[in-house]
């Protein structure tokens, strides 16, 4: 395969089995270099063929709080009150600007996801 941009399917196709094929190839080789810029070619043509949303801001708080194993507690500093907590991942009160630069400061969230809009419900 030519390493030319990836314009349709099989090419993907193509491009990706030989990425395979050269997943092992060793360091500084020939080989490696034809690796990495297929690799830049395959992602070109996924993240514009296959894009993927950013995620929604209480759904990455949820998948965070679980991958690091956080309690609600463990927010406190970075949301506010326990209840203030609950109504955030409850989705009953939005983000504030304030609470979401503590998240990013004190938890390396990215911004750009807790700045999106959500759906929120009402109170009970």
């Amino acid at each position: 395969m030519d390493l030319r941009p990836i314009r349709n399917k099989r090419e993907h196709a193509a491009a990706l089995r030989e990425t395979e094929a050269l997943w092992n190839a060793r360091k500084g080789s020939p080989e490696e270099d034809r690796l990495l810029v297929l690799t830049l070619l395959v992602e070109s043509y996924e993240r514009e063929h296959f894009p993927i949303p950013a995620p929604d801001p209480i759904d990455l708080l949820l998948h965070v709080m679980e991958a690091r194993g956080l309690t609600r507690k463990e927010l406190e500093p970075h949301i506010g009150s326990r209840a203030r907590v609950a109504e955030v991942l409850n989705r009953v009160r939005p983000l504030t600007i304030e609470m979401i630069r503590r998240l990013c400061d004190g938890l390396g969230l990215p911004a750009d996801v807790l700045i999106q809009g959500y759906k929120l419900r009402k109170a009970a």
